[in-house]
């Protein structure tokens, strides 16, 4: 189970996340396709990571998905990138501030 607040880091590159919103997600949240463990606890042997996840994470930067069930905040960059299940998670973009004219 997803809770706000878990420390999390992927298994296969050095990204770390710490959850910022888990509104009962519908997959489990992975990166580099494989999925995500609490930092502390061994890495599975053998994995690798899956070139479909590939792109990479930023630190500092917000991911979420579609239906906004999940926001990660990047605490530790690497070459995996952060999704659930299998749908990418997209980078989170400041919103528009009204025009003040």
């Amino acid at each position: 189970m997803l809770k706000t607040g878990a420390r999390l880091r992927s298994q296969v590159c050095t990204t770390e996340v710490i959850v910022v919103r888990a509104d009962n997600p519908p997959a489990e949240l992975t990166c580099g396709g494989h999925p995500m463990i609490e930092i502390g606890k061994p890495v599975a042997d053998g994995l690798t990571i899956d070139t479909a996840f590939a792109g990479g994470s930023t630190l500092g930067k917000r991911y979420h998905d579609d239906g906004d069930t999940v926001e990660v905040l990047v605490t530790k960059p690497g070459t995996g990138s952060p999704a659930l299940g299998d749908q990418l998670l997209e980078l989170k973009t400041a919103k528009p501030l009204p025009s003040s004219d």
